[in-house]
């Protein structure tokens, strides 16, 4: 018989809640034999097979950056690993050197920059609004936003690209940016309102017993414990718009197009810029992996503490 069993039996309450944390404690010993289980070298093993896997892609682009014309139309990528001395910077130098690759680089962090940084701020100074100042009409407000997120962009194309030519910004970058921030919004002032109504209302509290404005609290208060969830929110977006090819197809003239628009012009020619369009993708894809790399910590924190609350 059992000690659980032996105390069920038993009149006295004390023995039966005694045998439950007994229980209860062999049950997270359990548990925790399980994850160190799952946490030794095979399960390792097997993550780092998974993790190599999703990265062949990759390296194949990598590889077949490296390679002159020629060689890419004549084999496969996985040849450079018998055959080094098909490796060479020429496509990258090319690259450079093709007028339409670089500028529409530049296009790219002129839309993709100021399109995160807008969101960021206005999304940041709205998120506060909602989660901490009182005005009327303010819970309505906000559940007109969060509707928002549910609008697909492709329903806007058209009023939006009349709009915008009435106001004569239409092919501009300033048309593009503008685009990204208002569909970029919605979702930005849901997650940081979510996450800034979790702070403790004592702290804000006390910060005003002490004299401080609402634009104090939220630069010295809010923004420092909200980074996490900030920088979270500008690598999404960051993401969002370098990697976006629709609305800049639509908005953008040829002067204004970003390096996604000038890759697909590029695939009308196929057959004698491959090695054009194998270093243009890679470096087009590098830029969010350095951006990614860069704010991971602050990803992983701010993930992690919308997962806590």
């Amino acid at each position: 018989m059992t000690t659980l069993q032996t105390a069920q039996d038993a009149p006295f309450p004390q023995a039966a809640a005694t045998a439950r944390t007994a229980s209860a404690r062999t049950g997270r010993g359990a548990a925790a034999r399980a994850a160190r289980r799952l946490a030794g070298g095979s399960t390792r093993l097997v993550l780092l097979a998974v993790a190599l896997f999703w990265l062949v892609p990759t390296v194949g682009l990598l590889l077949s950056s490296l390679r002159g014309p020629l060689d890419i139309q004549a084999s496969g990528w996985w040849t450079v690993l018998t055959k080094p001395a098909q490796l060479t910077l020429h496509n990258y130098t090319s690259l450079l050197d093709n007028s339409t690759i670089t500028h529409s680089f530049l296009n790219s962090l002129l839309i993709t920059v100021p399109a995160t940084l807008l969101v960021v701020v206005v999304g940041s100074l709205a998120g506060y609004v909602f989660a901490w100042v009182e005005f009327p009409g303010r819970d309505w407000v906000f559940l007109l936003i969060v509707g928002l997120l549910v609008v697909p962009l492709q329903v806007a194309l058209v009023p939006i690209t009349s709009l915008f030519g009435e106001i004569g910004i239409f092919g501009s970058i300033v048309s593009v940016v503008l685009f990204h921030v208002a569909f970029g919004l919605p979702f930005a002032i849901f997650l940081l309102r979510n996450f800034f109504a979790g702070i403790p209302r004592e702290l804000l509290e006390a910060a005003r017993l002490d004299g401080a404005g609402e634009l104090w609290l939220f630069l010295r208060v809010v923004v420092p414990l909200g980074g996490p969830a900030i920088a979270s929110l500008g690598i999404f977006q960051f993401l969002w718009v370098w990697n976006d090819m629709l609305v800049a197809l639509i908005f953008a003239d040829p002067d204004s197009a970003p390096l996604t628009v000038a890759l697909q012009q590029q695939t009308r020619q196929f057959g004698t810029n491959i090695d054009v369009l194998s270093s243009g993708a890679f470096l087009s894809m590098i830029i969010p992996l350095v951006v990614f790399f860069a704010f991971q910590r602050q990803f992983v924190n701010g993930v992690m503490a919308g997962a806590l609350k």
